[in-house]
């Protein structure tokens, strides 16, 4: 034990170590990560600008769209600096930050997914107290929780990772510092961080993930009460969007995560990809294309952005050629 000193590096492996892949890897994630970082702002955007969208649901959308920004922003760039360079390092501390912000923007999808759902229940299942129900005091009470509670479960995991020895490799098997590929490192035992992983950990997720579940069966029972088939079909357009997202982030999580360390394979790295970064670039795209009053957000903030570059190239040109 009195030779083993603390690491001060890792070094990704990514996606593929083969040299001939990392161009065209570097080209799909950058485009990624534009999508992901256009996608989103213009939802926050578009939701801050209109009035009519003023309400709990989209106010809860703004939120993600954000958390989903910083999620990306945790990880892909870091993924791009490698993609182009044959040193792919990342410093012991810079691996535990990313580690925590990953943990904590991840956990905050769960949540503000999870206050989604709720704010669903009470709109079809108790549209006439829904303002008083879902005031503004309350959504922000279930946004601080939100954000507290992710800190707190990321820091736990981090410091439990802090006291690990890393003695054998420091060659991560991953293209980020996620938990598992970083304790399958540790050459001292791992069975506290496991133990917390499979209650903490487990418990941390699936708390919200019940939530969903139980706002949507209530959903179900008042939906099939309703008499009219209209009634029924835009009570279900009205949860669609969310339903997919809800999909693809927790079929992802579930595949990753709910087995032993010891499996942990390449097919868990393609499968971090869909919730770390597919999903926060489909998520602008799932909700605007599915949302009418999203749709026609985002229309009047490009016609008033469109109107305010045309008056800049208009003032310009004037100033140009003169009056």
């Amino acid at each position: 034990m009195s030779n083993l000193t603390r690491l001060s590096e890792f070094i990704l492996l990514g996606l593929s170590s083969r040299p001939e892949d990392q161009k065209p890897l570097f080209a799909l994630f950058l485009s990624i990560y534009l999508v992901t970082l256009l996608g989103n702002l213009l939802i926050i955007l578009a939701i801050h600008s209109d009035p009519q969208l003023q309400n709990p649901m989209y106010f809860f959308l703004s939120i993600l769209s954000f958390a989903d920004i910083c999620y990306t922003t945790v990880i892909v760039p870091k993924m791009l600096v490698n993609f182009l360079s044959e040193k792919k390092t990342i410093s012991y501390a810079g691996c535990l930050a990313q580690m925590y912000f990953f943990l904590v923007f991840g956990n905050m999808d769960s949540y503000l997914l999870a206050a989604m759902a709720i704010d669903h229940y009470v709109a079809i299942c108790n549209p006439f107290h829904y303002v008083t129900v879902m005031n503004h005091r309350r959504c922000v009470l279930l946004l601080a929780f939100s954000a507290a509670f992710s800190c707190l479960h990321s820091l736990l995991h981090v410091l439990l990772v802090h006291q690990l020895t890393f003695c054998a490799s420091n060659v991560i098997h991953h293209f980020f510092c996620d938990v598992n590929p970083v304790l399958k490192l540790s050459c001292s035992s791992t069975f506290m961080n496991e133990v917390v992983a499979m209650t903490e950990g487990l418990a941390s997720v699936m708390a919200p993930f019940v939530c969903i579940i139980i706002s949507y069966l209530r959903i179900l029972f008042a939906v099939f009460k309703i008499p009219s088939v209209a009634g029924k079909r835009k009570a279900f357009s009205t949860c669609s969007s969310h339903l997919t997202v809800v999909t693809l982030f927790y079929g992802s999580i579930s595949y990753v995560y709910f087995h032993p360390l010891s499996s942990y394979t390449v097919k868990d790295r393609i499968a971090t990809v869909n919730y770390t970064v597919l999903t926060s670039m489909l998520n602008p795209f799932i909700y605007s294309l599915r949302n009418k009053d999203m749709k026609r957000g985002l229309e009047k903030l490009l016609n008033k952005v469109n109107y305010q570059v045309g008056r800049f190239c208009s003032a310009k040109v004037n100033k140009i050629h003169g009056p």
